[in-house]
């Protein structure tokens, strides 16, 4: 199967605003595919309805082969534009929690969160608790809970809000590392200059509506400059 994602005919209403119109696209596997929009285009409900946090009025939705969400949870990794974790607990216990609730070993969830922990050059905050790290810092231990079992896909929603420049650069050679060794990534942004590093493919959404979507190099050589904020002209 080449196919990590499909949605057909998926829709999303909130009383009368409609915040997705139908919409289909498909993301291969392997690959790093971004949503492109600004500020309320339907990106945070689309990726919800992916991750099965609200449910679509119509359509249907495959992830990784699957139209169960229960059959898929523990192959699939979800960073939310609403950061939260555990606040009293320590950063190393938290992620072996977390990563032992998706069928990681104890030992081999310690082995892996200390080898990320010193990749974000945390491995001197293992022991302390979660509230007191500072908000990138904090930042960094949910990045690391995301990607720690090893999922197939990954699903981010704005996952580089909150990070610095430096740590912006380093989360971004991690997904590029993370697709070469056949991780799905799917994260939503407005910033076309992020999916211009680093996306295969993109979908940009426009007032809940699919704008185009494609392989980023087609896109380009097709529509030229694409920007978030505005609508690209289609061909007369």
């Amino acid at each position: 199967m080449t196919e990590a994602l499909r949605l057909e005919g998926v829709s999303k209403a909130y009383g009368n605003v409609q915040a997705v119109h139908p919409i289909d696209l498909t993301v291969q596997r392997a690959a790093i595919y971004g949503l492109l929009g600004p500020n309320g285009a339907g990106k945070t409900t689309m990726i919800r309805m992916i991750m099965d946090i609200i449910k679509p009025d119509t359509g249907r939705i495959t992830l990784l082969g699957e139209s169960d969400p229960e059959h898929r949870r523990d192959r699939i990794g979800y960073l939310p534009e609403e950061r939260g974790i555990y606040r009293k607990m320590k950063v190393r216990d938290l992620l072996v929690y977390l990563a032992q609730l998706r069928s990681v070993p104890g030992r081999e969830a310690r082995t892996r969160a200390d080898q990320w922990l010193e990749r974000f050059s945390l491995d001197d905050r293992a022991e302390d608790k979660i509230e007191s790290l500072s908000k990138g810092n904090a930042q960094k231990v949910q990045f690391i809970a995301t990607v720690l079992h090893e999922p197939e896909a990954v699903i981010l929603d704005e996952p580089f809000s909150g990070f610095d420049p430096v740590n912006v650069d380093l989360v971004k050679s991690i997904l590029l590392e993370l697709r070469e060794k056949g991780m799905t990534i799917i994260f939503s942004t407005h910033q076309m200059e992020t999916v211009e590093k680093l996306c295969d493919s993109i979908c940009l959404i426009h007032q809940g509506k699919k704008v185009l979507d494609g392989p980023l190099t087609e896109v380009k050589s097709e529509r030229g400059t694409v920007s978030s904020g505005s609508v690209p002209r289609r061909p007369a």
